[in-house]
């Protein structure tokens, strides 16, 4: 373990991801858990400011993400055995077996995005990929916030809506209808969370085929070449723009929808 960490004390762990959202589905049920260092955080600041007025001039600390990443391994290791853990790029993950599902656990940074003052700001988590190709930024608590926010306001149709979209996406994958791996279920949950409430058929009783088939009708429309209307899609967080940093396109999110309206043959 690094000389300089300090695991037993900065640290706070909790759920993220489709479990702990409640948009998990029995074809996709590994738990992914966010093991965040709290003892240091990365910023960004607007643009045209310094750090002075942040008040952000401490000296660089001596305990880097990596190190930290290499203690949660290590302690990983220790406690499930080196042939039960692996590292990837982004996380740790602890495999399967007859009484635990997949894991994942995802050391991270706590993170603050600065507004116009050096006490308002958002927090949320970063980490560093293996890579080292760029720095991740995320809001799980504000997902998680407003994932049932929007749960309630649907009358609880958000979520499931979720899962059917989800669902529906292995089953054309597993027919070999379809198959584009830009397409995740994070993408897919952030989609419907930009869905209108006012298109949930709240005033009536639930046809989810008609609210599927208008779901499917409404991103096909607002992500046609022509329009820009995707431009505005947002994270479930709303912290984050949906349709830029990420590795898929409107052009994949159109097709997908096409896709799918043609598999459930509409």
């Amino acid at each position: 373990m690094s000389k300089n960490s300090v695991l037993s004390t900065d640290i706070e762990v909790f759920g993220q991801g489709s479990y702990a959202n409640n948009t998990n589905i029995r074809n996709n049920s590994d738990i992914d858990i966010n093991v965040c260092y709290t003892g240091a955080f990365y910023f960004d600041i607007p643009s045209g400011t310094s750090r002075e007025q942040y008040d952000l001039t401490n000296p660089v600390q001596d305990y880097s993400y990596r190190e930290f990443k290499d203690d949660v391994e290590q302690i990983l290791v220790a406690h499930f055995g080196r042939s039960n853990v692996i590292r990837k790029n982004k996380c740790i993950h602890i495999k399967e077996n007859t009484y635990r599902v997949e894991i994942d656990v995802v050391p991270t940074w706590k993170y603050r995005k600065y507004k116009n003052s050096k006490n308002i700001y958002d927090e949320g988590v970063a980490l560093c990929a293996d890579n080292a190709l760029r720095k991740i930024i995320n809001f799980p608590k504000q997902h998680k916030q407003n994932g049932i926010q929007k749960n309630y306001e649907t009358s609880r149709r958000y979520k499931r809506l979720v899962r059917i979209m989800k669902n529906l996406h292995i089953r054309m994958e597993e027919d070999g209808y379809y198959r584009n791996d830009h397409i995740t279920s994070f993408l897919l949950e952030c989609l419907v969370y930009n869905f209108p409430n006012s298109r949930y058929q709240l005033d009536k009783d639930c046809d989810w085929n008609s609210i599927l088939r208008d779901c499917i009708c409404y991103f096909w429309n607002i992500t046609k070449t022509e329009n820009r209307d995707w431009e505005n899609l947002a994270e479930v967080s709303e912290l984050l723009p949906l349709m830029s940093g990420h590795k898929w396109t409107a052009h994949d999110v159109n097709e997908f929808m096409l896709n799918l309206f043609n598999y459930l043959e509409y």
